[in-house]
């Protein structure tokens, strides 16, 4: 499952080499590649519908693979539902960042400009800014909702992977991950946000092995 912005077209070469060993289906999210967006959704709509495609397709000992924003639907339908036999987490996004002043400023000089009416178009992030609609809508619902009360409610393998260098959800998160997933592994990269393309061999070859044990 592909991060923010990305489509199916971000795993396929993940995809190409599984699916000659196994059953794998890659999805467009809502808004993404060939899938349009309906309305402005939240986080459990895009987990309905991989949801949907499970049942869809009868899928069994089912192992989510997601990458930013694809591991953050990852982790919140693991943590509701029983029938997942895995998840893997690679550079995920979804929870609270650490408290930052740079960041506490912004959002007081964003208020601030709302509040006197003053022009807020260069406020927010590259990924805000360059939304609108529904989607901008959707990034909001998606940002402003952290999963980390429901760590605790994932009973199922985790494997976290996640780059050393990740500037984006940087490796704190993927510790704090490990310490709230009780059947958890930490696996750090040696790349950044992208690190299952910044290590490709070695992320595959952890990823074979990793299969390997669980589908025994």
């Amino acid at each position: 499952m592909h991060g923010w912005g990305g489509s199916i077209d971000s795993f396929r070469g993940v995809f190409d080499v599984f699916s000659k060993k196994y059953r794998c289906t890659a999805v467009d999210f809502y808004g993404f590649g060939a899938s349009e967006l309906p309305r402005a959704l939240n986080l459990s709509d895009y987990a309905d519908g991989v949801r949907e495609l499970i049942e869809l397709y009868s899928m069994r000992d089912v192992i989510l693979v997601g990458h930013s924003f694809g591991g953050r639907v990852a982790i919140y339908e693991a943590a509701r539902s029983s029938n997942i036999k895995s998840i893997v987490l690679v550079d995920s996004a979804g929870l609270k960042p650490r408290f930052s002043l740079k960041k506490s400023i912004k959002k007081m000089t964003y208020r601030l400009k709302k509040r006197f009416k003053m022009d807020v178009s260069k406020c927010g992030s590259a990924d805000y800014r360059a939304l609108s609609g529904d989607m901008r809508e959707t990034f909001k619902n998606i940002v402003n909702f952290h999963l980390d009360d429901l760590l605790g409610d994932i009973k199922c393998d985790t494997l976290i992977i996640w780059g050393d260098r990740d500037k984006d959800t940087p490796p704190y998160m993927a510790k704090r991950l490990h310490r709230g997933i009780y059947n958890s592994g930490l696996i750090f990269l040696q790349g950044g946000h992208y690190s299952y393309l910044d290590c490709y061999g070695q992320f595959l070859a952890i990823l074979d092995s990793y299969f390997g044990n669980i589908c025994k």
